[in-house]
């Protein structure tokens, strides 16, 4: 493996390990900031890297990247320069999801390419164990994507729910 590679791979790995964690912190209504630094540089930085490949044609690699790349963009905006006023909180909590999405499908794509036993079931990866397993990671991002962005909502929108028992109001 080239340095390229593994510093490339290494990028990946950190940006969608720290991914899990802010979508966490997603849908517990938390910012978990030195998280999201990590999140978000790590996985701008795998992105960008992946353009230094040699390759003689447009692949599916650099659409990926490219399109990571233009919603990392906005989620980067909404949370430093927009401080996630507003609407701009759940464009972050939007944009964040599916750069994380985007990551973890390539993580599923090579894994299905360069794990033996996953490449026995999809050598070519159109077969239905690649298909399905693609969908159902499309399924529970689109899931925690919702979830993200109902419960990471501007804070000003929430208002306290009244004690609904007779202990709570003591």
């Amino acid at each position: 493996m080239t340095a390229l590679t593994l510093t490339h791979v290494a990028l990946s790995l950190i940006g969608i390990a720290s991914g899990f964690v802010v979508i966490g912190g997603l849908i517990t209504a938390k910012q978990l900031d030195r998280w999201t630094v990590l999140f978000l540089a790590s996985t701008i930085l795998t992105s960008v890297s992946g353009f230094f490949f040699p390759a003689d044609h447009f692949t599916p690699g650099h659409a990926v990247g490219i399109l990571s790349l233009l919603v990392l963009g906005p989620a980067v905006w909404a949370r430093y320069r927009e401080q996630m006023a507003g609407r701009w909180r759940i464009t972050y909590a939007i944009c964040a999801m599916i750069a994380q999405y985007f990551n973890f499908a390539v993580l599923v794509i090579q894994s299905f390419d360069k794990v033996p036993a996953l490449k026995a079931l999809a050598p070519s990866q159109s077969e239905p164990p690649f298909v399905v397993t693609q969908l159902v990671v499309l399924a529970l991002f689109v899931a925690l994507t919702i979830a993200a962005a109902m419960r990471f909502r501007d804070p000003s929108n929430y208002k306290p729910k009244a004690p609904t028992n007779v202990a709570a109001l003591s």
